[in-house]
């Protein structure tokens, strides 16, 4: 075995795991960081440790490898709070932070607190690496943990506020990249035939199922399986927003969005259904708006990777527990073709005909302020047949959610997991993890006002995402209840050109007032060959309509919250 640093160690051993980018908050792991670079790895260092771990989050759900990143010891608790959209959006984050010496402790030593607590919520492994000699176990164990099953962020906890205790030694190790763990998913586990066979017969027997893909279809690869799976059994396939993207949505089995960021023609055909096929979801409460879509009682079949899922929130009248692309494979091999039902067929055309009838005038209006609507639309037609979009929660993820389709099999969407802000460092990330693939950030001012200085960050490294910033000077979608016009102040924002913002950071960047100017500013973004923000003016007084429970509800811009 050779004689190694720490720093040299972990260097080639993410060089190994196929890592291309880390990012980091100074001041942690210098000497490592010195090695990465000569071996290719690209250090990004960012503004804030929370950034630092949205795009790692990023990086890792457009690549599905493992995204890294790293904090000194008084960042801990900002990469940890980083860390919660990863953990809710089962993405694969490895984090390394340092800690002071055990000496130190109860002492009252500068900018430090204790930090299992911390990142007990978020991460599913969590370790504290004591020694060099300890280090190629844990770190190892870190990658199996994080890609395995449903990935999840884990923590490396090294010694030394900057991890040098740790990493400054020299030890005689093997460098070993386990090749499995370099992706996810790692493995795919297999149902048993019986089960699957069991599955295919109340599948089978139902007259009125609906497919609903979560996103564990987006992490297993498995579009092309429930397209196969939909059309051999004439089946309606709705989708949650993990799982926006398992079939093109203009397929005439698609009825979009389901949950309470959703389409209400999605729910509506769910709760009617007498059968709910969940594949690779939760069930948890977005995706059911609160366990109200579908009905309690309602039978499911339910197929999951993790054992404690299946039957958590619908009791199931079969469960399969495995990898979602396989096991619609082994579903497709034993299920027979079948004639739709017609009556079932026509009421699922009924009823997604009726919204698109209802949102095709917002879509094309060409009010002034600009209706949300008018710039998804837009935005639709512009986006590029591979693009990555990736959007921020709230009021972004329901505009993208229900009005922006994926109509091509190569692009992609990801979404925040509810953390505002999120999306523009994820869109650095996932940048870097696929250079040649246009990166479409979609967010709003409330949003954006989060994380806007990673904009210099884009520009210094020559990140080129595109940020489309919808901007109403509000956070409108928190306005009910404030109905005294005095209480504005409550919800609304200061008048900012944003535009101007972004321009003197280096971004090009161009203000959209009147949607015949959308069109334009998209493509002259996407020609600029730099991080560009497409700052969009649209209308405070417009909010998503709620979601459909029990009733079909208003989509007209005269909602008031």
């Amino acid at each position: 075995m050779p004689r190694i640093t720490g720093n040299q160690f972990l260097a080639h051993i993410l060089k190994g795991y196929g890592v291309s980018h880390v990012f980091y908050m100074l001041a942690i792991a210098k000497t490592a960081l010195y090695e990465m670079k000569l071996l290719g790895i690209r250090p990004v260092l960012v503004h804030s440790e929370k950034a630092a771990a949205y795009m790692a989050d990023g990086y890792a759900r457009a690549s599905h490898c493992p995204g890294v990143c790293f904090a000194q010891s008084v960042g801990a608790a900002n990469l940890s709070a980083g860390l919660q959209d990863a953990y809710l959006g089962l993405s694969p984050v490895v984090a390394i932070t340092g800690r002071r010496p055990p000496l130190d402790s109860y002492r009252h030593a500068y900018q430090e607190i204790v930090h299992p607590p911390l990142f007990a919520p978020v991460v599913k492994f969590d370790a504290d690496v004591n020694s060099l000699d300890e280090l190629p176990l844990l770190l190892r164990q870190a990658f199996r943990e994080a890609t395995s099953g449903a990935p999840a962020p884990v923590h490396l906890d090294l010694l030394g506020m900057a991890g040098a205790v740790t990493l400054g030694t020299e030890a005689d190790l093997e460098i070993t990249v386990e090749e499995a763990f370099t992706q996810y998913p790692a493995f795919r586990p297999e149902p048993s035939l019986q089960s699957v066979q069991e599955a295919a017969l109340v599948l089978t027997a139902a007259q009125k199922p609906v497919i609903v893909a979560g996103g564990g279809v987006s992490a297993s690869g498995a579009q092309e399986e429930v397209r196969k799976l939909a059309e051999l059994l004439s089946i309606p396939v709705a989708t949650s927003l993990n799982g926006k993207g398992a079939i093109l949505e203009d397929h005439p089995l698609s009825v979009g969005v389901v949950g309470s960021y959703s389409r209400w023609c999605a729910n509506q055909i769910v709760s009617e259904a007498d059968l709910v096929m969940f594949i690779g979801s939760h069930t948890g409460s977005q995706v059911t708006n609160e366990w109200q879509v579908p009905p309690v009682g309602t039978p499911v079949i339910q197929i999951d990777i993790t054992p404690s899922e299946l039957g958590r929130n619908y009791p199931a009248k079969a469960v399969l527990l495995g990898d979602a692309k396989v096991t619609l494979q082994k579903m497709i091999e034993v299920s027979k073709p079948r004639m739709p039902n017609t009556d079932w067929a026509r009421r699922v055309k009924e009823i997604t005909d009726e919204w698109r009838r209802e949102v095709t005038p917002l879509c094309d209006s060409n009010d002034v302020p600009m209706r949300p609507e008018r710039l998804c639309k837009e935005l639709m037609d512009f986006l590029p047949t591979d693009a990555v979009l990736v959007s921020d929660t709230g009021h972004a993820g329901i505009w993208t959610g229900t009005l922006v389709e994926l109509r091509h099999s190569n692009q992609k969407y990801l979404r925040a997991a509810g953390s505002l802000g999120w999306a523009l460092p994820a869109s650095i990330g996932a940048k870097c993890a696929v250079p040649e693939r246009p990166v479409i950030c979609f967010t709003g001012d409330g949003g954006f006002w989060y994380h806007f200085a990673e904009l210099e960050t884009a520009v210094r490294y020559g990140i080129n995402i595109i940020v489309v910033l919808n901007n109403n000077r509000s956070l409108n979608q928190s306005r009910k209840g404030y109905n005294d016009k005095a209480s504005d102040d409550l919800w609304q924002y200061s008048e900012v050109d944003l535009s101007k913002l972004a321009q003197d950071m280096g971004c090009f960047a161009i203000r959209v007032e009147e949607s015949a100017g959308l069109r334009p500013a998209f493509e002259q973004a996407l020609d600029s060959a730099r991080p560009a923000v497409v700052e969009v003016i649209t209308d405070k007084d417009v909010v998503a309509p709620p979601p459909w429970a029990s009733e079909k509800p208003k989509t007209e811009a005269s909602i008031q919250p």
